[in-house]
């Protein structure tokens, strides 16, 4: 497999980050309740379904867990997974680094998408209605399919007739989540920030600053992974200085829920989920585990 070639950035990105590290024990409003051992070496990205069972990718494969936490069923893919997102059907899309496969609730490959090229670096997926949208690193490009794997609208690439920077990616980290209304979500991470487009591309709010204080994101190339609670609050996770927040609808910074102390030193791929109770489910690749988080009783 084709490996993510670094961006060469410059020694303006190297911090000390052992005060930032530290947090007020009053902003974590969240605890650890459980954790869910994937039994994978190397687990890439989870996903939740309505009925609360937890799918973890990785290791050329995904694996389903009841709500309990107990293995129901594995499927092997046709390559090593870097991504996941559950239609409400029960299919299942897997993003590999090229292409999107489709499985439906058995396991069983219905469908396999054609290839997005030899740069193409597919990390982040999200399924709605009718609509699939794929987040494609390697082409800084956020990509509006059906169902069936027709290509409907390229989103987010640079356009100087529209006035659009673009998107900025030195890393391959590359997030997307859908939102009420039919406003999709989209992480910029170069710059920083939360973007929001409508379903035909255009932009219509952003969110987000750099930042070396704990409402900001720091580093390169932040927030790695976002989700959307039904309330609408977003909840990131970030790498370098590995930790989970929480905002709300409008971006503002609300608490942390898993703070640098809660991780291993390097831990990297902090994949993120929302269930159906509102507990944070948190991919933490070091432990190989899916740690559930849920807020403090006061």
């Amino acid at each position: 497999m084709a490996q993510w070639k670094p961006s060469g950035l410059g020694p303006e990105f190297t911090y000390d980050l052992s005060e930032l590290k530290k947090v007020d024990p009053a902003l974590i409003h969240y605890e650890q309740a459980a954790s869910v051992p994937t039994g994978m070496m190397k687990p890439k990205a989870i996903a939740v379904g309505a009925d609360r069972r937890l799918f973890v990718a990785g290791d050329g494969g995904v694996r389903v867990f009841d709500p309990a936490g107990k293995p129901v069923l594995q499927f092997e893919t046709g390559g090593e997974p870097h991504c996941i997102a559950l239609g409400k059907t029960g299919t299942v899309y897997v993003g590999m680094k090229d292409h999107v496969e489709v499985y439906d609730a058995s396991g069983k490959r219905a469908a396999a998408w054609k290839g997005l090229g030899e740069r193409a670096y597919v990390t982040s997926l999200a399924v709605g209605e009718a609509d699939v949208f794929v987040a494609d690193a390697g082409n800084r490009v956020l990509l509006r399919y059906d169902t069936s794997g027709k290509l409907l609208k390229r989103i987010g690439e640079e356009d100087a007739a529209k006035h659009a920077p673009g998107l900025v990616v030195p890393s391959p980290y590359f997030d997307v989540a859908l939102g009420p209304e039919g406003m999709l979500w989209l992480v910029n991470p170069g710059r920083r920030r939360v973007e929001c487009y409508t379903y035909d591309g255009a932009f219509r709010f952003a969110w987000g600053k750099f930042s070396m204080k704990v409402e900001g994101f720091c580093g390169c190339c932040n927030p790695t992974h976002l989700a959307i609670d039904a309330d609408g609050n977003f909840i990131t996770s970030e790498k370098g200085l590995p930790r989970v927040k929480v905002h709300d609808d409008e971006g503002n910074f609300k608490s942390v829920v898993a703070a640098p102390a809660d991780f291993a030193d390097g831990t990297v791929g902090l994949d993120l989920a929302v269930d159906a109770k509102g507990r944070i489910l948190v991919l933490d690749p070091k432990r190989r585990a899916v740690r559930i988080f849920v807020k403090k009783r006061s």
